[in-house]
């Protein structure tokens, strides 16, 4: 998929609105007919405030518009509950870089090495433990393959570091389209 740099814009600015509202204590913005047809897929925002993460939430897959999935989107990373204790305010919005990443379907992949760092995200499913990690943070933290697979499993999936090796344990591979206003 690839957007126009109009519905980048467009999407970014309603994410943005998305937030403003909830902190505000107002409901979501409203879902304009205007928009054009676009895709549904799933979708991760992720708030940074002076580039130090203040909230990511996403889903790998959408039942709603991608406007209405954006905004649900933006209100959850809003109130992302590693940052219960440092809660955004609406004063901080002005400092805040949102940015949106939309996902490709999941791809399962039978060796967990075959994938390419920086442009592929990773969803590690054992039993009832899932863990994901978008394609930057691998490059953001200057890992291996091996390093991602296994804080994947670790810090998001709840698993022991090597779990990604273990039989019962799936590996999925995802790419996205990120843009950032």
């Amino acid at each position: 998929m690839k957007l126009t740099p109009e519905i980048h814009a467009r999407l970014l600015s309603h994410a943005r609105d998305a937030i403003a509202n909830y902190l505000s204590g107002r409901e979501p913005p409203a879902i304009n007919a205007d928009w054009p047809e676009l895709p549904r897929c799933g979708a991760f925002v992720t708030i940074r405030k002076f580039g130090r993460l203040r909230g990511c939430i996403g889903v790998f897959s959408a039942d709603d518009d991608l406007p209405t999935t954006v905004a649900r989107m933006a209100v959850s990373a809003a109130r992302d509950p590693r940052f219960v204790d440092i809660p955004l305010s609406l004063a901080e919005l002005k400092d805040l870089t949102v940015e949106i990443s939309l996902l490709s379907p999941l791809t399962r992949i039978d060796n967990p090495f075959d994938f390419e760092l920086g442009r592929h995200g990773i969803y590690v499913r054992h039993g009832h433990h899932i863990g994901c990690f978008l394609p930057d943070v691998a490059t953001e933290r200057n890992w291996d393959k091996e390093t991602f697979l296994g804080q994947c499993c670790q810090l998001k999936a709840g698993l022991p570091p090597n779990a990604w090796k273990e039989h019962g344990t799936e590996v999925h591979i995802f790419s996205v389209e990120k843009f950032a206003g």
